[in-house]
């Protein structure tokens, strides 16, 4: 028979639980697959200022004449942009898939107002400071415009709850990349403010956007890549290179003013179809 101290006992079952209390990491500290993936969106849009900084604006500064090398860091920098994007793309998949920790949200926001608002704001700045026919202080209105664009409106998607699948407001990873063809499509500089402050405007506005889910986010996806092919061609002076970033450049602003004259047309078209609806309950 064995004889078993009550207070041995009853001292010693707290110590073991606090112990193991203490050993296990509090939930809202842990990382989830889908926030390691938004810190790798936050550290590519840090890189494109890096390399935005380095490769572009010091050189011009210090009176280089090597385009070659500003040509590589601008390609490079757009497209750790785009590999922010395909990192915010992927980490709301993972997250609804899996998990994601009390942190998320927060994580997401925060990493985005980098690669989405600052990166492709200081590219605005930049191009300000080292294109020929630009005015430095216009063009950094512009790139302010954008950043506080970008920072409204990730605070009204935390605040605001919309139908499900859609976002208000053009979504801050398709303005960076428009804002930033914008730019790479080198237009007279007037024609180029106009065009960005004009995206700055739809990110902040209540046209709806489709959330990218199931073949959306698949032929997002792919728009993604064939981009990045279109600034390592462009960098490398590939035959023809120069025209198919044009075109890419020409591309995005198509669909960046298209998506919202399909989405006003189908909000009248929704508003007349219920108008009808009324008249014809209202009918004897």
């Amino acid at each position: 028979m064995t004889v078993t101290d009550p207070e041995t006992q009853a001292g010693w079952v707290p110590e073991a639980e606090e112990a193991d209390e203490a050993e296990e990491m509090p939930l809202s500290l842990r990382l989830s697959i889908a926030d390691t993936l938004t810190l790798g969106n936050a550290t590519c849009g840090f890189m494109a200022v890096y390399f935005t900084t380095t490769g572009i604006l010091i050189p011009h500064l210090q009176g280089s004449a090597e385009s070659g090398m500003a040509r590589h860091s601008a390609a490079t920098a757009v497209i750790l942009m785009l590999a922010a994007a395909i990192f915010d793309l992927f980490d709301g998949l993972v997250a609804r898939k899996l998990r994601s920790s009390p942190m998320g949200a927060e994580l997401d926001n925060l990493s985005d107002l980098i690669s989405f608002g600052l990166a492709p704001a200081y590219f605005v700045l930049v191009y300000g400071m080292v294109a020929d026919d630009a005015h430095q202080r216009v063009a950094a209105v512009g790139a302010i415009v954008v950043l506080l664009a970008v920072v409204l409106r990730l605070a009204r998607f935390s605040c605001v709850t919309v139908k499900d699948g859609t976002f208000q407001g053009m979504p801050s990873p398709f303005g960076a990349l428009t804002v930033v063809s914008i730019v790479l499509l080198e237009l007279p500089f007037v024609a180029t403010v106009l065009a960005i402050v004009g995206t700055a405007w739809l990110m902040v506005s209540r046209v709806e956007y489709p959330k990218p889910r199931g073949p959306l986010a698949v032929a997002m996806l792919g728009w993604i890549v064939a981009a990045m092919g279109l600034l390592a061609a462009w960098a490398f002076d590939a035959p023809g290179g120069q025209l198919l970033l044009q075109t890419g450049c020409a591309l995005q602003l198509v669909l960046g003013a298209v998506i919202p004259l399909f989405a006003t047309a189908r909000r009248v078209n929704n508003f007349r179809g219920n108008r009808r609806e009324a008249r014809a309950a209202q009918l004897p």
